[in-house]
């Protein structure tokens, strides 16, 4: 997989989101008139359960289509692409943190930092597997350690970060990463995010109940009554 290209900055424009509804047909979660995030900069959406978060950041990274409205990274209009196009975009432009970590059990650290190289039905090099190792090291997770399932949550975590910031991804989205961590590991989880997002000039978007991390972000929004409105 080639190093990530610019991803410019956000715009939505007259943006509706929301899922199918077996009565209705679908049902509209959220509204955004206007929004605009410079590239590079951090964003904390909060709001409560089912309000709409998971399922903005999903459109966000091009996993799912808005209903309506205009969504752009810098110059490409991403809620004009058609599915594979928007997968190919996101493979080169989002890393993406889960709260559910997505790891493969049966498999070392080492191993699933390198998945997404798999994923583009290709080997790992000698280079990428340095960069794993150091990403890891970094992080404070034995790369060479056994089955992740072994590992604590909280080194779970850091090594679903490890593989989201496999290539220097220019957007980061976290989709509640400290939600089921204890507070020392949800620290220590969100001040690498944060960091390393800096350090890489990554744009990054967080939806998280996590009050700490939060204040951690330039900006902050809540979803309310469907609606995107200062935090």
């Amino acid at each position: 997989m080639p190093e990530a290209d610019p991803a410019g900055a956000l715009a939505l424009r007259d943006l509706s989101i929301g899922v199918p509804d077996r009565a209705s047909g679908w049902r509209t979660l959220l509204d955004v008139a206007a929004l605009d995030l410079p590239a590079g900069a951090s964003l904390g959406i909060e709001g409560a359960s089912g309000a709409g978060k998971t399922t903005l950041l999903h459109v966000l990274a091009g996993i799912a289509a808005p209903r309506s409205g205009r969504l752009a990274w810098g110059t490409v209009e991403l809620s004009t692409l058609p599915p594979r196009a928007r997968d190919a975009w996101r493979r080169r432009h989002v890393g993406m943190v889960f709260q559910d970590f997505h790891l493969v059990d049966g498999l070392g650290a080492t191993a699933n930092v390198l998945l997404p190289v798999s994923f583009e039905h290709l080997r790992p090099d000698a280079t990428q597997r340095e960069a794993a190792a150091a990403l890891l090291a970094r992080l404070g997770v034995p790369g060479a350690a056994g089955d992740v399932a072994a590992l604590s949550r909280g080194e779970r975590q850091r090594v679903a970060l490890a593989r989201a910031l496999l290539f220097r991804p220019p957007v980061l989205i976290a989709d509640e990463p400290t939600a089921s961590l204890d507070p020392a590991a949800a620290a220590l989880v969100g001040d690498l995010l944060v960091g390393l997002a800096a350090e890489t000039g990554a744009t990054l978007l967080v939806a998280t109940h996590d009050r700490g991390l939060l204040g951690r972000l330039q900006r902050r929004l809540r979803i309310e009554d469907g609606s995107l409105v200062p935090a």
